[in-house]
């Protein structure tokens, strides 16, 4: 996730997948937090997991509860974390100790009010309480995350209005509604808007938001305890059913066969349906097609990288409730020109500096907020997506983004093809599969091919040669 990691890259579908879903409840909680460390340790990086996640220790559990409770240094820390780590941690430990109910995270000094990471599950309710119940279940929704607090820009202008669209809650011209982008764009926000401004229009309705990831953990857990019909019950009594990176269910058969049946329920009954994910339906590797059918059947809204001036907008906006001059406009115009990767990364590299100043008593200028960021902005100098290079490859050579995984070989297609292969494995750490499976699924030779190709064409095709230095200019810089 840039600075933040993305949504549910703790693999608790592996955990699964491996059978240490029942077995594990046996686990010590010491031992069972010494696996999620490593396990955050590897989805979020060394320097996120050490300057954020190292530092919590495990202040206590109770067994009969099922409440688990995370100690951290600080104030804002404890609320950093909650804020940004808050589902991965919760997903994770239910994973290796299914009796976790919660996670509580709190400062350590002086055990300050503490801030509850995810609801204790209620015990199940048959109809005719279920529908009441449902407004409690799933994640909850961040009152942070409203359409007041969104700025909006060119880039996700599309989907920011279908959101207010479906949110108003008035006759539905489209649905479901496909939010897609990269990381830390701001699809999760919307999606939290969308129940937040639904609820306020509708108080009696009953929101539902919950990433894929905790999708297929419910529906697992309802497989292996044979409760299946209650798990499908809660989902479709949703008036608005809000399910965030359904990317994370690919190649998951019977979570996606239980995922059809439930968006068909709740188009069929009127009901709004709400999906994101990191790229469009059409790009979606490990999806059924009927799915993915259904997912380009209404309104598909893309929110692309934000523009210098969307970027500048988001931290100004972030600045309104802090005293004026706390951070001089020399250094938002810095942070607006130099974290471009992702929304998200952005506000982290804002807390940072604003955190650092805090506690070392500093005032914030130019020369201290490079000093604070030195090692973020090192790491994001050369950091660039397979989604990106894709982008800047068909808006160069004026073909459709579509082309880049379609099975077309026509040569004004398939050289460009080759062209963002070539780009994607010079300019990003992706393994061969790994680019290969952005590009319609195709094997590690394929890629391979596409290298040697470009290589080979750039020595003797001066406006090959020409148009593979000109992307490389933009996209590096």
């Amino acid at each position: 996730m840039g600075a933040f990691p993305a949504t549910g890259e703790v693999c608790v579908e592996q955990v699964i997948d491996a059978g240490a879903f029942g077995d594990a409840g046996q686990l010590p909680f010491e031992a069972a937090w010494d696996g999620i460390r490593s396990s955050l340790r590897k989805s979020c990086g060394e320097r996120i997991f050490d300057g954020w996640l190292k530092p919590l220790r495990l202040a206590g559990c109770d067994s009969e509860s099922g409440e688990v409770r995370l100690a951290a240094p600080s104030a804002f820390m404890a609320t950093w974390v909650q804020n940004h780590f808050a589902e991965q941690i919760g997903a994770a430990w239910r994973a290796m100790l299914p009796q976790v109910r919660h996670i509580v995270i709190e400062a350590a000094a002086d055990a300050p009010a503490r801030v509850v990471a995810e609801p204790t599950p209620e015990p199940e309710v048959r109809a005719p309480e279920l529908k009441s119940a449902v407004a409690n279940k799933g994640t909850a929704l961040d009152a942070r995350y409203t359409f007041d607090s969104f700025v909006v820009g060119k880039a996700n202008e599309l989907a920011y209005n279908a959101a207010r669209t479906l949110a108003e809650g008035g006759r539905l011209a489209f649905n479901p509604l496909f939010l897609h982008g990269g990381t830390g764009l701001g699809k999760t926000h919307l999606m939290h808007a969308i129940g937040q401004e639904y609820r306020a229009r509708h108080p009696e309705a009953q929101i539902l938001y919950m990433s894929a990831e905790k999708f297929m953990f419910e529906f697992v857990s309802a497989l292996r305890a044979k409760d299946t019909h209650s798990f499908k019950q809660r989902l479709r009594a949703a008036d608005v059913l809000l399910i965030d990176d359904v990317q994370f269910i690919a190649g998951k058969d019977s979570t996606q066969e239980e995922f059809f049946h439930t968006m068909n329920e709740l188009i069929s009954a009127g009901r709004r349906l709400v999906i994101s994910a990191d790229r469009s339906p059409q790009n979606l590797d490990g999806i059924e097609s009927r799915i993915l059918s259904r997912l380009s059947w209404g309104l598909v809204a893309d929110i692309n990288p934000a523009d210098f001036e969307l970027r500048y907008n988001i931290i100004v906006k972030k600045l309104e409730s802090l005293p004026a001059g706390t951070v001089p406009d020399e250094v938002a115009l810095f942070l607006a020109k130099r974290i471009s990767a992702s929304i998200r990364e952005l506000e982290g590299a804002l807390n940072r500096v604003i955190a650092f100043a805090t506690l070392n008593n500093r005032a914030i200028d130019l020369d201290f907020a490079q000093e604070a960021l030195a090692e973020q902005l090192r790491a994001s100098q050369r950091r660039v997506s397979i989604d990106e290079i894709q982008r800047k490859v068909c808006e160069h050579f004026r073909i459709r983004q579509t082309e880049m995984g379609s099975a077309r070989r026509a040569r004004e297609v398939a050289r460009p093809r080759q062209i963002a292969m070539y780009l994607a494995k010079q300019l990003t750490q992706r393994s061969l599969p790994e680019i290969g499976r952005r590009f319609g699924g195709r094997d590690h030779t394929t890629v391979i091919h596409a290298v040697r190709t470009i290589e080979a064409l750039r020595v003797k095709d001066a406006e090959i040669d020409a148009d593979v230095r000109l992307l490389l200019r933009q996209l590096e810089g």
